[in-house]
């Protein structure tokens, strides 16, 4: 069986603003597809929730000219044009990190800088933990950006967003009915500008149909509500390891991201030996600050 296939076509308007190599990776009965570009360092390029690989565009471009590097920006399950998983509770963080992690064998990737936002950062930073575990030194560099990588903090809290997400039928109506957050996107930015029309329509097009929106709940849902969580023993395995990582990273933060801004404190020290780098950004800094992110890149490539 091949497990790599063409990618299927995008709308003209999409593909003006993704014009790189795009493949489909076969990962058990899962497809995931994939930006992959350049030749060199795996860097592999995770995003959140509710976006896909069209969200690291402005931070590839900045980093094609760089030679010795192949720029690897997969879609999560469910979200960009991957598999779709029919409903919200299909969606778990265990299930993501395997995916991520048997996707970068299908592709023989090996020594790679992880760079990562939101559910990216532990989705990726778990598969780059799992595959160390079998293959030593996988992890060559680290860059995050608005995410958390780290145990939960104890007793446990959520913000709005993620309670509301718990809320029978109120939740359903808004993720699936009215596509949420894909409309309200512009307001986690530093500048709302970063995310007019456009941008929303080609977040929104992957999820145009209703069958297709059950991971930007299923995902909001992973976030741990309560100490019995099924996310709570894969995260603090995941604290453990980022703790003990002492390889060349950098944290790029936007601080004002509503979500995750006041994330950064606990990163810093968890990474001590890390680069800092804030900003006035949002939540999808890569949308308004991709010449930090594609300097972070190229400086832990250097040092790596």
């Amino acid at each position: 069986m091949t497990t790599l296939e063409p990618a299927p076509a995008l709308p003209r308007w999409i593909e003006r603003e993704l014009p790189f190599r795009r493949r489909v990776a076969r990962v058990g009965d899962h497809r995931i597809h994939f930006v992959d570009e350049g030749e060199g360092t795996p860097v592999l390029l995770l995003h959140g929730n509710p976006t896909w690989s069209f969200l690291w565009r402005k931070v590839i471009v900045r980093l094609q000219p760089h030679r010795g590097l192949r720029l690897i920006a997969p879609d999560l399950l469910g979200l960009g044009l991957s598999s779709k998983l029919p409903r919200p509770a299909d969606h778990q963080l265990a299930l993501h990190v395997d995916a991520i992690a048997r996707f970068t064998e299908v592709l023989g990737l090996d020594r790679a800088i992880v760079v990562a936002q939101d559910w990216g950062g532990p989705i990726a930073t778990g598969a780059a933990m799992v595959r160390a575990e079998r293959t030593p030194g996988f992890l060559r560099g680290l860059v995050l950006g608005n995410t958390s990588v780290l145990e939960p903090r104890r007793p446990l809290h959520t913000t709005a967003f993620h309670r509301f997400s718990h809320r029978p039928i109120a939740s359903e109506l808004a993720f699936r009915g009215l596509l949420f957050p894909v409309p309200v996107l512009d307001r986690t930015q530093g500048d709302r500008s970063s995310i007019g029309w456009r941008e929303k329509a080609a977040y929104a097009w992957p999820l145009r149909h209703l069958r297709d929106r059950a991971a930007p709940l299923g995902l909001a849902r992973m976030v741990p509500d309560r100490e019995d969580h099924p996310s709570v023993p894969l995260l603090d395995r995941l604290g453990a390891f980022v703790r003990g990582y002492e390889g060349p990273a950098q944290l790029v933060w936007g601080e004002r991201d509503p979500i995750l801004g006041r994330a950064l404190a606990r990163h810093r020290e968890a990474l001590p030996r890390a680069r800092v780098v804030t900003t006035d950004a949002g939540h999808f800094l890569q949308e308004e600050v991709p010449d930090e992110l594609a300097r972070a890149v190229l400086e832990v490539a250097e040092r790596a």
